[in-house]
C-alpha cells in the first residue's frame, strides 16, 4: 500500500493531509506536508522533510568529459506518489511571482505573531 511510505517517515495523520510542496535547497529537496487547518487556528499544521538528492556522473560532449547531476530521491518519488494519491488533485505549478508574494505574506504573518509573542513574554517581566 502507498501510505506505508508515509507512515515510515512517521507521517500520523493521513487523513487530515491537505496538500504539500517540495522545493530545493542546495544538495536536498524538502518536503513539507501541509495538514487541514484546525478551527481557529491561524496557520495549517505542517510537517516537513528532508531528502538527499542523488548524484550521477553523465557523460559529456567528448568521450572524456563527464558532468555530474543531481536527481530527485527514489525515496522521496515514492512519497509524493503516494501523496498524489491522498489528496486526489494535482498540485497546480503557481506564477513565480505569484508564489514569492504568497511566500513574502506567509513570512510577514509568521514574523508579526513571533514579535507579539515576544512582546507579551517582556511584559510578564
Amino acid at each position: 500500500m502507498k501510505e506505508d511510505v508515509l507512515k515510515s517517515l512517521g507521517v500520523k495523520s493521513l487523513e487530515t493531509i491537505d496538500y504539500y510542496t517540495v522545493r530545493t535547497e542546495k544538495d536536498n529537496d524538502v518536503l513539507k506536508i501541509y495538514h487541514k487547518r484546525e478551527k481557529g487556528a491561524l496557520f495549517h499544521k505542517s510537517e516537513k522533510f528532508k531528502f538527499r538528492r542523488s548524484m550521477r556522473q553523465v557523460r559529456g560532449a567528448t568521450p572524456h568529459d563527464f558532468a555530474e547531476v543531481s536527481e530527485i530521491s527514489p525515496m522521496l518519488s515514492k512519497v509524493m506518489d503516494a501523496l498524489d494519491l491522498i489528496t486526489s488533485k494535482k498540485r497546480q505549478e503557481k506564477g513565480t511571482k505569484e508564489k514569492i508574494l504568497g511566500d513574502l505574506r506567509h513570512l510577514e504573518k509568521v514574523v508579526a505573531n513571533k514579535v507579539a509573542e515576544i512582546e507579551a513574554e517582556l511584559e510578564k517581566l
